[in-house]
């Protein structure tokens, strides 16, 4: 595992937290290069690191890597889709068919949504275009190939699935070595953003009729429309499905812990200037949109005082 940057100071932090947790700091798993979980992250840590909680942020393949990273141990936390969290819950295929019965939510992130980059030059417009096609999907058994994988079912087409980190897939999408590369994050998603910079690519999502389909299979998404413009050469909005990002802790997390870092995460009064870009979501008010994963007892105290009713496990 890579560990991109340690950011602690833990002469400051005080209190029942501080205590409970002996001073180590929290390791918050989030993606690779080009993914927007890694630089969220870093984001939340330096946030944090201000207010004297300390976290490292580690690079991983993504949601199902974090999610047993959680489950395994008490001091990992972790950047996941709902979408994923619901699979490794439910002890899916998707999550290699491991119940994952110790993972509990601590705050939300963000909302995720879906859109494919295509070189212009190929003619690929639609998702029917890319019925036999590769198709680039992020990490293998991730959120990006689970959720292709539903939305080529609604449509009755099947392609090949090429798995690898998004930055690397992006640059196989320029070079013309993959036909497609479809991806979920905030947007603009940076790998597609990415394959953009390397070569002549649109962006693309889905038609109203197949994001019904697929959110009807997947009661947990909702339709989404990405506006004119987000997308280099973009003129006109883009029809997708998604579903929201949180952040996840083990079960034996001390209470103190859990309380400390999701009260610490919350408090910012704008969190895209003070946390990332991303975050404009990360805000107690969002708390109840996941209906996935049961709140940790010392986040559910939290969302309690503010008023917020979320439900713990």
């Amino acid at each position: 595992m890579h560990r991109r940057s340690l950011l602690a100071a833990p002469v400051l932090l005080t209190g029942a937290a501080a205590m409970a947790q002996g001073g180590a700091p929290l390791r918050l798993y989030t993606a690779g290069a080009v993914s927007a979980f890694l630089p969220y992250g870093e984001g939340l840590a330096a946030f944090l690191a201000r207010q004297g909680l300390p976290v490292v942020v580690e690079c991983s393949a993504g949601s199902l890597e974090n999610l047993a990273k959680a489950q395994d141990d008490a001091a990992a936390i972790g950047t996941a889709f709902l979408g994923s969290a619901a699979d490794a819950l439910a002890g899916t295929p998707a999550a290699g068919g491991r119940v994952h019965d110790r993972v509990r939510a601590l705050t939300p992130m963000y909302e995720t949504s879906f859109q494919v980059a295509a070189l212009r030059a190929s003619g690929i417009t639609k998702l029917g275009d890319l019925a036999g096609r590769r198709v680039g999907a992020g990490p293998a058994r991730g959120p990006a190939e689970v959720f292709f994988q539903a939305a080529m079912a609604a449509a009755g087409i099947t392609a090949e699935i090429v798995p690898g980190d998004p930055a690397a897939l992006a640059t196989a999408l320029a070079q013309g070595r993959i036909d497609a590369l479809w991806q979920g994050a905030i947007v603009p998603i940076p790998s597609l953003l990415a394959a953009q910079a390397q070569a002549d690519a649109i962006v693309f999502g889905l038609d109203a009729p197949l994001v019904a389909a697929v959110v009807a299979r997947l009661p947990y998404l909702a339709p989404t429309t990405i506006a004119p413009g987000t997308y280099r050469g973009q003129d006109a909005p883009i029809l997708s499905f998604a579903a929201w990002n949180f952040i996840v802790g083990n079960a034996a997390l001390p209470d103190a812990v859990a309380y400390a870092f999701t009260r610490a995460t919350l408090s910012a009064t704008d969190p895209v200037a003070e946390i990332h870009p991303s975050a404009a979501g990360t805000r107690a008010a969002n708390a109840p949109a996941n209906s996935v994963v049961p709140f940790h007892p010392g986040a559910a105290r939290f969302y309690a005082e503010r008023g917020i009713t979320v439900r713990a496990g």
